[in-house]
């Protein structure tokens, strides 16, 4: 079977409702039920699949509001207005250490491209203590910016960057 990248449209919650993550991760990612729950404009909901089942869920920004919004705290490395942000990534706690995470970020570059051809990356936060985060994010080619940001709900954020440069 193949791992693959679809859309959630807001109506499709059945599809991903059983994606959970471990109680520790829950402070970083969130929930799927949290996702769909606050109506968040400019946010879409994707899947990671395995052949036909879902085995993760994540979120696209299109408006990286993290960075961005006008109510947001300042971020002093922000990524450029044309890059998306990645936000609430999870592989469900079933399926997690059979390398999924690692398949579906490397996947993510030329699948949002495809969805997203007006855009040149991606963006996210990462918590400073969310090791394994971030050296999954590193693995799969996101940049760190150069200085850590206050303010995260655990203390300082990383901001990192992937450029879809190579799918164009």
């Amino acid at each position: 079977m193949a791992l693959s990248l679809r859309s959630v449209s807001s109506d499709e919650f059945d599809l991903v409702r059983h994606i959970q993550v471990e109680p520790e991760q829950v402070l970083f990612s969130g929930t799927v039920r949290q996702a769909f729950d606050k109506n968040e404009d400019g946010v879409d909901f994707h899947a990671v699949l395995m052949g036909s089942t879902p085995v993760g869920f994540f979120k696209i920004d299109r408006h990286i509001g993290f960075a961005h919004g006008p109510t947001k705290t300042h971020i002093q490395d922000q990524p450029p207005r044309e890059d998306l942000g990645l936000r609430s990534f999870m592989i469900d706690r079933r399926s997690q250490r059979m390398g999924y995470a690692s398949q579906a970020l490397h996947s993510l570059p030329k699948y949002l491209h495809q969805h997203y051809q007006d855009r040149t990356g991606l963006a996210l936060l990462v918590d400073l203590q969310n090791l394994g985060a971030i050296r999954l994010y590193r693995n799969a080619g996101f940049v760190p910016s150069a200085l850590p940001q206050p303010g995260g709900l655990f203390g300082p954020q990383q901001v990192m960057r992937l450029s879809f440069q190579a799918c164009r």
